[in-house]
């Protein structure tokens, strides 16, 4: 049996019903028992980032998600696009821990909740490798739950939990942690 790990989600939209964060609840509400997943709650409440305040001045939301990300496994990232773009609130969260110690090398895995959007999945691939987080590539999912109804977005989400479709993207990550690990 594999070690039990954990995994800090980051959800890219601030919405609370939004298709990114339906998407983690979902990967978290059906991962195996030896796999926990937390949603940070903490990117809305961030202070722009502002360099002058790094150091002895950061503030505690931000040491707060920093320790979260170290304490962590692994990540999951979820963004929505917007206007072309990564949404403000989520960058501005990666800028603020671009020059810490807790990211780099970091094992991450993107749950995309859209049939489009790829631009964005490509402007974060960017981001994160310079930030030189591990991209893990084959534990990818993409559940297109945008533009869709709560029952047709909850009719796939139960499809993709009985077809083991997302504990397979949860396995696929949890395989690349422990070879890292080894």
């Amino acid at each position: 049996m594999a070690y039990p790990i954990t995994l800090y989600a980051l959800c890219g939209s601030l919405r609370r019903v939004s298709t990114s964060r339906r998407l983690l609840e979902a990967l978290r509400d059906h991962a195996p028992e030896s796999i926990s997943i937390e949603i940070c709650d903490l990117i809305g409440d961030l202070p722009i980032f502002n360099p002058d305040d790094e150091g002895e001045r950061t503030p505690a939301d931000v040491i707060a998600m920093a320790e979260k990300i170290r304490a962590a496994d692994g990540l999951i990232a979820s963004c929505p696009e917007y206007a072309h773009g990564i949404p403000g609130g989520f960058k501005n969260a990666l800028d603020w821990l671009v020059s810490r110690d807790e990211v780099p090398f970091k094992p991450l895995m993107f749950a995309h909740a859209s049939h489009r959007g790829d631009l964005v999945l490509a402007l974060l691939t960017d981001v994160l490798s310079t930030m030189s987080l591990h991209i893990v590539e084959e534990a990818f999912l993409r559940l297109p739950l945008a533009g869709k109804t709560d029952e047709a977005q909850a009719a796939l989400v139960d499809e993709a939990a009985q077809d083991g479709v997302l504990r397979t993207s949860l396995e696929r990550f949890r395989r690349a942690i422990e070879e890292r690990a080894g």
